[in-house]
């Protein structure tokens, strides 16, 4: 038996076989005992016909099939094995001889993993963003946080002002006839929220405590119910209650009360720090897709369209894994944003692409640059995990495999080598 590989463009290899006579004639042994308990041929018991009489009635290629595919299976694997090729799709198969006492001949096209010719890499030039965090910023995060402990209290005495929450009773009607789902009683509303129709809110300002007024609204043109939409409509309102947020004083006690620190000085300071470490994390974030874009971009790279499906068919299992966790399957979910699957694959595609795309060339510069990790890189990398399982490094470490600390050490060499690039280029202000 003989192999000869041959490359015959960046993403595709020919493998050429030529299998011994002797080979295949045993090959259509075994292929004939397998294949005889399905044949019948008058005069014989079913499963003893002679193999000559089958090959008579039916012809000697009725075994061609299962001799080549017993030969296929035992030469093929081996093959791509012993020659290291890292096939991404099924083989196209084209046999050029067949039949007994002949070499079995037959060629295997298969798409492989692509080359990838790198462009530059190193000094690439990217902008890189410096986001200031304001005082006002800062003001408005406490401000956030202040509202969060505010407490709404009964109002006695005063009429209704923007910002108060208004319980009340109304029944809406249009030409005088009241309409579905306008009609309702102990309601919350928040005025300023917008959440009624516009005008609305506006009009209960001024109101008192069981007062009751006609407010007269339009319901905008876009309105979902469409026997409303555009319509003049009147409401008639009561309202029954009314309580406005009462804030903390923004003061010492506040920040003690809500924070670690015993000043407000204090908390602000740590407020500050926090929000500009974010700024820090997301202008880092930015520069780095910055420049794996130039790269990326630079290199050139035939990705084979199986390796985008398998990207496509991952990405949907995460999705689809998502959903269930909702409760929702993904055919119900494409039904109601009304997409076929074809469609739905499609939305995948850029972004499958560019998943291969980048990884193909990450991978590329790290065999050229030769990355090394230590243990003490790939321990990082787990310890980053363990939280997930609620387990230690140390014992988490016990319960992976060989393969798992390799998915670990792939993981701390990409991140060597994207720290890489980025201490490499040049940042544009």
């Amino acid at each position: 038996m003989s192999t000869t590989v041959e490359k015959i463009s960046s993403n595709k290899v020919k493998l050429s076989f030529d299998i011994d006579a002797a080979k295949f004639d045993e090959a259509m042994g075994k292929a004939y005992i397998k294949v005889r308990s399905q044949v019948t041929i008058p005069g014989f018991r079913k499963g003893h016909a002679p193999r000559k009489m089958i090959e008579n009635m039916y012809g000697e290629g009725v075994f061609y099939d299962d001799a080549f595919e017993l030969i296929f299976v035992e030469v093929y694997g081996p093959a791509i094995d012993e020659n290291k090729i890292e096939v991404v799709d099924r083989p196209e198969v084209d046999i050029a001889q067949i039949g007994a006492g002949k070499n079995l001949q037959f060629t295997c096209e298969v798409f492989v993993k692509p080359d990838v010719t790198l462009g530059e890499y190193k000094g690439v030039s990217a902008k890189k963003e410096v986001t200031l965090v304001t005082e006002d910023e800062v003001n408005a995060k406490i401000e956030e946080e202040r509202r969060k402990q505010g407490a709404e209290v009964s109002v006695e005495g005063r009429a209704v002002q923007e910002g108060d929450t208004v319980n009340l009773d109304y029944a809406g009607s249009v030409d005088g006839v009241a309409f579905a789902g306008g009609t309702a009683e102990d309601q919350t509303l928040k005025i300023g929220s917008h959440t009624f129709i516009p005008g609305f809110e506006e009009q209960m300002i001024g109101m008192n405590i069981g007062e009751e007024k006609d407010l007269e609204v339009t319901f905008p043109a876009e309105y979902h119910a469409e026997e409303l939409a555009g319509k003049a409509a009147v409401f008639h309102v009561k309202v029954n209650a009314i309580t406005e947020t009462q804030l903390p004083e923004l003061d010492d006690e506040f920040a003690k009360d809500i924070s670690e620190f015993d000043t407000l000085d204090a908390y602000k300071a740590d407020v500050r720090a926090k929000m500009e470490a974010q700024a820090a994390e997301h202008d880092k974030d930015v520069f780095t897709n910055a420049v794996l874009d130039k790269v990326i971009g630079n290199a050139t790279v035939d990705i084979p369209e199986a390796m985008i499906e398998s990207q496509i068919d991952s990405m949907l299992r995460d999705f689809e894994y998502r959903l269930a966790a909702q409760g929702l399957r993904l055919a119900d979910f494409m039904k109601y944003i009304g997409q076929d699957e074809k469609a739905f694959r499609a939305n995948y595609r850029e972004q499958a692409e560019r998943s291969v795309r980048a990884r193909l060339v990450l991978e590329a510069i790290e065999k050229t640059e030769n990355f090394e990790v230590s243990d003490e890189e790939i321990d990082e990398q787990i310890s980053k995990f363990a939280p997930q399982t609620g387990k230690s490094v140390e014992d988490l470490k016990k319960t992976l495999s060989e393969t798992d600390l390799g998915y670990f050490k792939a993981d701390a060499i990409r991140e060597k080598c994207v720290k890489f690039l980025c201490d490499n280029a040049q940042a544009e202000a």
